[in-house]
């Protein structure tokens, strides 16, 4: 067959003629005549395919404007489609179309209407399901076409089922999951909101019916739901599950366990990101479209790859960067927003505490780390109250470092140096909470806090709030020296009695290791 100088084979114009009569007549006759050509036309779009492969999408519309009506004409034709290799070829042409990397408003348009054409083709034609290998590549997710395998892969599981309950008696707490590939959860939760917000409630309703759960035990729930995987693979999957965390946090007042999920999520998600993607595919920035790049680029640097001398440094630089953007009105969100992104990475606020507990008793704290320890305990605090915990922290670090190397303590000294200041005026919430941290830090770090712990937990947990609270501390901070390799093997010895007895004080039915 003869090719013009256009590149399109010469009798292109003769069958879009043809389809202009066989889309707009039903005829006995015109069906027969669909009949009678489509070897041929078959044969021009493989050649048609040929040409087009060869250039970009853009040189493709402009030299034959009439190619997207010639292809949208194929597609519609239920006799194209049922014929032989005639939908496989449709779907090379109009992958030729597709512009990997849309620059404006009309590429976008023309990737929008190629897509729903190639749907089409898969959703209405047989093909083998590994026969759409390229429309996943070229997509970039799996088509309805998905669904038999999808079905064997659930009735293979329900029969395992069966089988189980058959040798082992039915028991319904002992159901196995529908298992599904990783991919095409992906795929799901890219095509279906619903379905990836149900998985992060469900996520969610774990988090919060229980006050004990332990960091160990989330990260099993936060692996099981795929989600930091899914959410490293793909942008909009982690902005939905960080969008439902953030009001999460706002609806519960900052509640424990949601921050604690949060952070977990959060360091399994990095791990994904550095497992799958060595070179990234997405920008950080369409992770975190609305944060300082700089700060988000200093908070992902895991503590333990940067040289513990120099925890000080990026501490102040933490510091310097979020009250800027917090007190000098920054082009990057509120106090809350900010705050939100620096508890992604909660274990620079520990550092903090145990950085300043562990500094020279005659040296002056820091600024810069005082402000970031008032502000990561209460950001929606203005100037003058953030101010004034600083005062009454740095008071308390006064007393603290002053004791931190006694060989002789008791509680009593403790009090003392965690005592109300600035007058008697009672302290903010937040406020003391951010002290008794400060305390438990002296506890594990100090060499004298190991004999007195027992008796100042004691006389700290006066309520089930706070024993929770002092819970919640132990177990993130044995996960957090984990993760950094912490070697204070008296330390974690220390701390892990003190979780294992406190655990045990707890109801029974409250507890959950």
């Amino acid at each position: 067959m003869a090719e013009d100088s256009a590149g399109l084979p010469s009798n292109y114009q003769f069958w879009m003629q043809k389809l202009s009569v066989w889309t707009q007549a039903s005829t006995l006759e015109t069906q027969r005549d669909i009949c009678l050509h489509l070897p041929q036309f078959q044969e021009f779009l493989r050649r048609m395919y040929e040409t087009l492969k060869e250039m970009d999408s853009n040189a493709i519309i402009e030299r034959f404007p009439t190619i997207c009506q010639l292809l949208a004409k194929s597609c519609w034709s239920p006799f194209i489609l049922a014929y032989d290799e005639s939908p496989k070829i449709l779907i090379w042409c109009l992958c030729c179309l597709i512009k990997k990397d849309p620059q404006n408003s009309r590429e976008s348009k023309l990737n929008s209407w190629t897509r729903r054409l190639l749907s089409h083709i898969v959703s209405t034609s047989r093909f083998d399901i590994k026969e759409v290998g390229l429309f996943n590549q070229v997509l970039g997710y799996a088509p309805t076409d998905y669904y038999p395998g999808l079905l064997k892969n659930m009735v293979l599981s329900l029969v395992s089922e069966l089988r189980e309950n058959h040798l082992n008696g039915f028991s319904s707490q002992r159901r196995k999951k529908i298992s599904l590939p990783t991919s095409a959860i992906l795929c799901l939760w890219l095509r279906h909101l619903p379905s990836l917000e149900n998985t992060m409630l469900h996520l969610l309703e774990k988090l919060i019916s229980s006050e004990r759960n332990s960091l160990r035990r989330i990260k099993c729930f936060m692996k099981d739901s795929l989600l930091p995987e899914a959410a490293a693979c793909h942008p909009a999957i982690f902005r939905v599950v960080d969008e439902i965390f953030r009001s999460a946090l706002l609806e519960t007042d900052g509640a424990p366990e949601v921050l604690a999920g949060l952070q977990v999520f959060t360091r399994c998600f990095v791990e994904a990101l550095e497992k799958e993607n060595k070179q990234l595919k997405f920008a950080l920035k369409t992770y975190f479209p609305y944060a300082s790049p700089s700060l988000v680029m200093v908070l992902l640097q895991h503590p333990k790859d940067i040289p513990q001398g120099l925890w000080h440094q990026s501490l102040k630089h933490i510091s310097e960067m979020l009250k800027e953007i917090v007190e000098d009105h920054g082009s990057y969100g509120g106090p809350f927003e900010s705050w939100f992104l620096f508890v992604h990475f909660g274990g620079w606020a520990d550092i903090t505490a145990e950085q300043l507990l562990m500094s020279e008793a005659e040296a002056e704290p820091p600024e810069a780390l005082l402000w970031l320890l008032a502000f990561s305990c209460s950001p929606g605090a203005g100037h003058q109250q953030r101010a004034r915990t600083m005062v009454e922290v740095k008071t308390v670090l006064g007393c603290l470092t002053k004791l931190f190397r006694s060989p002789a303590l008791s509680a009593r000294d403790l009090q003392a140096a965690a005592g109300e200041n600035l007058g008697g005026d009672p302290r903010l919430p937040a406020c003391q909470q951010l002290v008794r941290r400060l305390l438990l830090h002296f506890l594990l770090w100090a060499p004298g806090g190991h004999t007195i712990a027992r008796e100042v937990i004691t006389l700290m947990a006066q309520t089930d709030a706070i024993m929770n609270e002092i819970i919640g501390f132990l177990d993130y901070t044995l996960y957090r020296w984990d993760h950094l390799c912490v070697e204070a093997h008296r330390s974690r010895k220390l701390a892990r009695e003190l979780l294992t007895e406190l655990r045990e004080q707890a109801l029974p039915g409250q507890v959950n290791q």
